[in-house]
């Protein structure tokens, strides 16, 4: 066995280690709302890490909402209307929002609109994804939301109407998907295209790099990982509605998730959709309806701080700090290197 290929299954083996762990957790019978916060902390984290594929290189967008949405719709619809089951609407639901996400990106990256100018036309596309739900009512169900049409117990499989238990494997499995994901991104080119591009656009175009291209495969990614997010906690849920899967509060619930654990970690967004949807837990039970608007205004405030005070999250905290260059002493801990 070559050195290379050793230190590889050196790699792999805590992930598979900690994969086959965490897959025995509904062995252990745990009640039926920690199963519950745990399954939504999964899908919530592979709808960061999705979202942190863009930010992390300067693609911030504002509207990943929508395409939780376009993919959580379109399974639905499938469902109810076409008899089309899940397995299949939820490849089709991703398919649609990649779609989505190329018409909405091509012309903005053709045409260089970047920055908070990027962000806004997300934004923008997240609330325009919203209202169309809302304003076909007679289809979607319109504010009110829409439930799948539940199976027969002989078609649940079919259905993908399982309990918790089977609803685990499968959020556990879409959730190693979007870190396999991350990881062959790291590992790729594309990373490096990536990097180049967010630091300076003309440069890189002088070097040879596909701007437009390289960006559009990126989103295709991210709002792949996005959609696959949004239409499984449609299904585990039983229930779409527009406010909780296509509008502001979701979009910025996620920006607040992968920011606050650490963007350009590959667990951070999973460190963050647990303090999201800790807080969010929390302040459910501290609140009650009391006080609806606490989370998305705790949310707002705690970005604010985090972008100011953690830029990098809470992962950030857990990086190595760099190496001192060869030949000289590392500066003492609390003083100020001198060039």
């Amino acid at each position: 066995m070559t050195p290379r290929a050793f230190r590889t299954m050196k790699d792999m083996a805590l992930p598979i280690l900690v994969l086959a762990l965490l897959a025995c957790v509904p062995l252990l019978s745990p009640p039926d709302y920690l199963m519950h916060v745990l399954i939504t902390v999964l899908l919530t984290a592979l709808a960061g890490t999705g979202w942190a594929l863009m930010g992390r290189y300067r693609l911030v967008s504002f509207g990943h909402g929508a395409f939780l949405g376009i993919g959580a719709y379109t399974m639905g619809l499938l469902w109810n209307y076409y008899g089309i089951s899940p397995w299949i609407g939820v490849p089709l639901g991703v398919a649609a929002a990649v779609v989505a996400g190329l018409l909405l990106g091509y012309p903005c990256f053709q045409f260089r609109v970047v920055g908070h100018y990027f962000a806004l036309v997300t934004l923008a596309a997240g609330e325009i994804v919203r209202i169309l739900i809302i304003a076909l009512r007679d289809v979607t169900g319109g504010s009110l939301g829409m439930t799948p049409h539940q199976a027969s117990p002989g078609d649940a499989f079919a259905a993908m109407q399982f309990g918790k238990a089977g609803f685990w494997w499968i959020a556990l499995v879409a959730w190693a998907l979007g870190l396999l994901a991350w990881r062959l991104l790291d590992c790729s080119m594309a990373s490096r295209a990536l990097a180049a591009i967010a630091e300076d656009e003309d440069a890189a175009a002088s070097i040879g790099i596909r701007v437009t291209r390289t960006k559009l495969m990126v989103t295709a990614l991210s709002c792949a990982l996005a959609a696959l997010a949004g239409a499984l906690t449609g299904q585990y849920r039983m229930y779409l509605n527009p406010e909780s899967l296509a509008g502001l509060g979701i979009s910025l619930q996620i920006v607040f998730g992968a920011i606050a654990g650490g963007m350009f970690s590959i667990i951070g967004p999973t460190i963050g959709a647990l303090i999201t949807i800790g807080l969010e837990e929390s302040l459910r039970i501290a609140f009650g309806t009391q006080f609806t608007g606490a989370a998305a205004l705790v949310y707002g405030i705690l970005l604010v701080l985090f972008m100011i005070f953690l830029p990098r999250g809470i992962a950030g905290l857990l990086e190595r700090p760099p190496r001192a260059s060869t030949g000289r002493k590392a500066p003492a801990e609390g003083t100020v290197p001198v060039a």
